[in-house]
């Protein structure tokens, strides 16, 4: 049995899609979601529907009978995320659940932004458990961008706070394939070791220039990067309706990105899916294009 956590969010959708089209049973993916009811498209493929809630550890024992592997997707509410994951990571140790695979951040253990640190200590907390587990550092989804590629056009300008930095995108669901082949497959864990760490990075390094101009191609109206000081960033963001905190959050993110915290040279999502990133140039396309 494998269970999913967090399975209606996007990137958990995309991971019980992959694992079907690996040949994985419905009936042997465990759906655990904070509100079942929204679960019903998942339910009618056969998948077992299970109420886990993050906040609440009395649900995640009775969700977590029976798994083997746990997919523990990190938590996209930044209340205590640690907390939070602690939960989880504690109920699976209880419930004998034999091998955790968590989404982390892409060079976590190296990484000097915010966003960088829940990660960081829930890794901690993953080692000190005693599961085997898998770190699936996930890299920079080029759907962090795409999804405001509209905006950017019709203003004309990309607004961020990464200067020249290199980052390696990849879609969500090039990451989401990566989980279901860790899942859906054995051997990741080095013989005599507790757990590994899979880095994953797109097989492209862009910056937020090069991201403008792909922008300016696709569209045929100019877009140019204006680079901000973070501080200013973080003020635009709030302006256009982010939340302060998360506003402040991405801000940082980008001051990471300028000092090279999200690049990698890493081939480990290639290996993992058996095929080459999804090019940034088709994430763009599919986000104006539909």
């Amino acid at each position: 049995m494998i269970g999913i956590t967090a399975a209606t969010g996007q990137l958990g959708q995309l991971v019980i899609q992959a694992l079907l089209d690996r040949g994985v049973p419905a009936t042997q993916i465990a759906a655990l979601v904070r509100t079942p009811a929204k679960a019903a498209a998942l339910a009618a493929q056969g998948v077992q529907v299970r109420h886990a809630d993050y906040h609440q550890p009395d649900t995640l024992g009775t969700a977590l009978q029976g798994v083997e592997k746990l997919l523990l997707i990190s938590s996209n509410d930044f209340d205590d995320r640690v907390g939070q994951h602690r939960n989880v990571i504690n109920a699976a140790r209880t419930a004998g659940v034999k091998q955790v695979a968590y989404t982390s951040i892409l060079n976590a253990d190296t990484a000097t932004f915010g966003l960088a640190a829940d990660h960081q200590v829930t890794e901690q907390v993953l080692r000190d458990s005693g599961l085997p587990f898998i770190l699936l550092r996930n890299g920079w989804y080029t759907e962090n961008y795409t999804g405001s590629a509209a905006q950017a056009i019709q203003s004309g300008a990309l607004l961020g706070a990464a200067g020249t930095g290199q980052l390696n995108l990849a879609a969500r669901r090039d990451y989401a394939e990566a989980a279901a082949a860790v899942l859906a497959t054995d051997g990741h864990i080095p013989v005599g070791q507790s757990g590994r760490a899979y880095e994953l990075a797109g097989d492209e390094s862009v910056t937020m220039r090069d991201l403008a101009a792909e922008y300016a191609r696709q569209s045929g109206q100019p877009v140019e990067y204006h680079d901000l000081p973070q501080a200013e960033y973080a003020a635009t963001l709030q302006s256009f309706g982010v939340p302060e905190g998360f506003a402040h959050t991405l801000a940082d993110v980008d001051t990471g990105i300028a000092r090279g915290e999200l690049f990698s040279a890493s081939r480990d999502l290639t290996t993992l899916i058996g095929r080459p990133t999804t090019p940034v140039s088709s994430s763009v396309a599919e986000a104006l294009n539909g």
